[in-house]
């Protein structure tokens, strides 16, 4: 898939965009546009792992590539998450990873930009995320606002 590049206006301190992007409670309302029920286990430090889940336990296996907080995170997806067991060696797997999600935070006068880059993902995503990422951005930034 070619890179997708998402964006949106939110009337809030960057700090505030970041937090509420990030914090478990409010991730789990943004991202229930994607699906229902997601959340995360694990860390967004730089260098450590982060497993993103459906309530059926699937989803994705990924690490936290950069994080400079308040300015820019990268995730670097590894692989898909089957009935609670990572995998990152199959030929479905290694076709797909790795995968980024990038997300640059700039704020003027109290207004943050969220710029959103996917890339490395597969090929026919690309309908699903043009629909989904708008909605959800819109769902954070009603979080934040």
């Amino acid at each position: 898939m070619k890179p997708m590049h998402f964006s949106i206006t939110i009337r809030a301190p960057k700090e505030k965009v970041w937090n509420t992007m990030l914090q478990q409670e409010t991730y789990r309302i943004w991202t229930a546009e994607f699906m229902q029920g997601l959340y995360y286990e694990g860390s967004w430090e730089q260098g450590k792992k982060i497993r993103f889940l459906g309530p059926d336990g699937s989803g994705l296996t990924s690490v936290i590539a950069e994080n400079q907080p308040y300015r820019y995170l990268s995730i670097k997806h590894l692989g898909f998450i089957k009935d609670g067991i990572d995998d990152t060696e199959s030929p479905e797997a290694k076709a797909w990873s790795p995968a980024y999600e990038n997300y640059t935070f700039a704020e003027r006068d109290g207004i943050t930009e969220l710029k959103v880059e996917m890339s490395g993902f597969l090929a026919g995503d690309e309908q699903i995320m043009a629909d989904v990422w708008p909605k959800a951005l819109a769902r954070l930034k009603s979080l934040c606002e």
